[in-house]
């Protein structure tokens, strides 16, 4: 039985599921050629990342699929309820990425906190002849430790954040629709483990309470983070999603970071992928990544095992 991984997959993938007896291709199908690509070669399973599409048009026109996957969390490219209805299993890894989104979080919360997203921008331009200017610029950054963390959506992803955070001596409040409380495992590197049970909060008291909020949600209809909700932030608060676009209204950001309300924001995700807004992109208090949250060899690792052992159980 032939998968096609469009967009990818780790070797380590491939080399188990070869063992289960399937053969892996890894050319890159454009979307427009996919539906014939499929249907000629037979494919039974389609492996997705964030790139490739699977439709309703897709599904109703190759026969011979039996199975939709995702590499990673969000499945907002797949028609999944139709696909299902057509007895086609669609598949994800929801954990296998967690350790490194969370990591990337941090990644752009202590960029933010020292500047180093302008820092990285400045330094080429005017390192040479502007030297104390920019150091000067830079030296009312602060420290992680002793703030407050506030996580939107509770679920792996956001535990795994709130482990860090912990970790740095961070204050972590959280707020999750479906997650009242829950306990946190913190694992050291000397065998130890520390238990840390945290209660959710009300949307409003974390909004209100947070230096620093974080986004761990799906794709919504309506925005999580609009104009009323920044509104309702602490003046100088912080704000990140690397969790999917569309949760939050950019423009409403973009005047919060120009009117001095929130001090800087880091993107993972945007709007419009993947073309981003070009105020986002060249604004001088938004930390920039390319929706790689789960673009680690460790974490596509992973994935590629969590994909490989779902298709044999479904398939073999």
């Amino acid at each position: 039985m032939k998968i096609l991984a469009n967009d990818g997959i780790s070797q380590t993938g491939i080399d188990a599921l070869t063992q289960s007896g399937f053969e892996v291709i890894t050319t890159n199908v454009a979307q427009e050629q996919l539906i014939d690509y499929i249907n000629e070669q037979k494919i039974v399973a389609l492996l997705v990342r964030s790139a490739t599409t699977a439709r309703k048009e897709l599904i109703d026109a190759c026969p011979d699929l039996k199975l939709i996957g995702r590499g990673g969390v969000g499945m907002d490219n797949i028609d999944v309820d139709y696909a299902k209805s057509k007895g086609i299993h669609v598949i994800n890894t929801p954990a296998a990425s967690s350790a490194s989104v969370a990591e990337l979080v941090f990644a752009h919360l202590y960029g933010g906190v020292r500047f180093l997203y302008d820092s990285n921008r400045s330094m080429p331009l005017e390192g040479e002849t502007n030297f104390k200017g920019l150091k000067k610029a830079y030296a009312k950054g602060i420290e992680l430790r002793g703030k407050t963390l506030g996580i939107i959506g509770f679920g792996r992803i956001g535990q795994e954040v709130a482990k860090i955070a912990l970790g740095v001596g961070m204050h972590v409040i959280a707020t999750d629709k479906f997650i009242e409380e829950t306990t946190i495992e913190v694992a050291l590197t000397t065998g130890d483990r520390i238990d840390v049970t945290l209660k959710t909060q009300k949307f409003d008291e974390v909004i209100a309470n947070s230096d620093f909020i974080t986004l761990h949600v799906p794709a919504q209809k309506d925005y999580v983070i609009d104009a009323g909700v920044i509104s309702k932030m602490k003046k100088g608060a912080s704000l990140i999603n690397a969790a999917r676009g569309g949760v939050i209204d950019e423009i409403a950001l973009i005047e919060a970071l120009d009117s001095g309300h929130l001090s800087f924001a880091a993107l993972d995700t945007f709007e419009n992928e993947p073309r981003p807004e070009i105020k986002l992109l060249m604004h001088d208090k938004i930390s920039l990544t390319p929706h790689i949250g789960a673009a680690t060899l460790e974490a596509q690792d992973r994935i590629g095992v969590e994909l490989a052992d779902q298709i044999s159980d479904l398939l073999k």
